[in-house]
């Protein structure tokens, strides 16, 4: 009997030990997925041909400016890539080597994003969708396919509606519209990036203490204080990862890195940028219906699943409403709703890049 309680004893022992290790393993996995995946996407990037220039643009409100953008190979049709705020070309960097088989890619930098020119006159709808209008009679040279990420969407939109000969296709990656404005975001119940974002950016840039913004945004954001307890944690260990490497991008290894994954562009963001979502002046000379409606190339239109917080915070980047007011408006616009945080192209980039070859054949089909 002694002999059978110390054999069950040592399977116990054996069964814990390689739970021990496969729990160790999966922290190990998880750790140096939120240190070096994004590093790993950008190089699958460049190994598939993408390579990072820069050209100066003439813009009619601003004079010249620096457009930084990545290139790839020459595989089929020009497509232009314009992110969301935060971000820059390297967002795209998980689906860029999928549409390089059938695709010439342009990723761009939006003015105040990582090495485009970074300068408060620039920051509009109306200077970035002239920018990048002048870049592509520059560097395309006559047809293309444009997609925009969140306000890169509208971007987007602008440029096909501004640019009419020459975008034969676009794809809207869940663009803001009708919640864009100062009034329309803080519209009963009001917008997550409201709370998380403009609000925090204007309280910064109206303080004196010279911190970090990236950690200012860690100890103000509202999506961290939904944390609770976990906030100050998290501000911390983003205070000790700047002060030790303040030009390198943000990781928080520890953190799931969905959470803090719109911080980790921070150390190539001009701030400046989102104040002018705060005071309303990136949409200057707009009019949102009257763009939708000016688009008549084939449209497909990606909208990620509405959603709420508990406090009945608007948690997507338009309603369910806004979106069929999109829809309405343009008049060859095919919905997709997809379950999907806001940044579809890094989360789901088959569906993307479907979206993409669904346009592109619209717009094959109309020639």
């Amino acid at each position: 009997m002694a002999r059978v309680g110390k054999k069950a004893g040592m399977i116990a022992g054996i069964a814990i030990a390689a739970l021990a290790l496969a729990a160790g393993i999966a922290l190990a996995v998880y750790v140096d997925n939120n240190r070096h995946g994004e590093e790993r996407d950008l190089a699958r990037a460049h190994a598939a041909g993408f390579e990072e220039k820069q050209v100066q643009v003439s813009i009619a409100i601003a004079g010249d400016a620096t457009l930084n953008y990545a290139e790839g190979p020459d595989n089929g049709p020009a497509l232009v890539l314009v992110h969301g705020q935060g971000m820059q070309w390297e967002d795209y960097a998980r689906v860029l080597p999928d549409l390089a088989k059938r695709y010439h890619v342009f990723a761009v930098d939006c003015f105040g994003h990582g090495e485009s020119s970074h300068d408060p006159a620039l920051y509009s709808c109306e200077a970035i969708g002239q920018a990048v209008k002048a870049f592509a009679a520059q560097e395309v040279g006559g047809a293309y396919l444009v997609s925009g990420h969140s306000s890169g969407g509208i971007v987007a939109a602008w440029l096909a509606a501004n640019d009419v000969e020459h975008v034969t296709a676009c794809v809207l990656e869940d663009p803001p519209f009708f919640r864009v404005t100062p009034e329309e975001m803080q519209a009963p119940p009001g917008c997550f990036v409201w709370k998380d974002a403009f609000e925090v950016i204007h309280a910064y840039l109206n303080q004196e203490d010279a911190v970090d913004p990236a950690v200012y945004y860690a100890q103000h954001s509202y999506l961290f204080g939904l944390f609770g307890g976990l906030q100050p944690k998290i501000a911390a260990w983003t205070a000790a990862e700047r002060a030790a490497a303040p030009d390198a991008h943000l990781t928080l290894a520890w953190v799931p890195h969905d959470w803090v994954r719109g911080l980790y562009y921070y150390d190539d963001f001009d701030v400046r940028f989102g104040e002018t979502f705060y005071d309303g002046t990136w949409f200057d000379g707009v009019d949102q219906a009257d763009l939708l409606s000016r688009i008549t190339c084939p449209t497909v239109y990606l909208k990620a699943q509405t959603s709420y917080g508990e406090d009945g915070t608007l948690f997507a980047a338009n309603s369910d409403e806004d979106a069929a007011r999109v829809q309405q408006l343009i008049a060859c616009c095919e919905t997709t709703v997809i379950e999907s945080g806001h940044d579809i192209h890094y989360e789901h980039p088959d569906a993307f890049a479907k979206a993409v070859n669904e346009a592109a054949g619209k717009s094959s089909g109309r020639r």
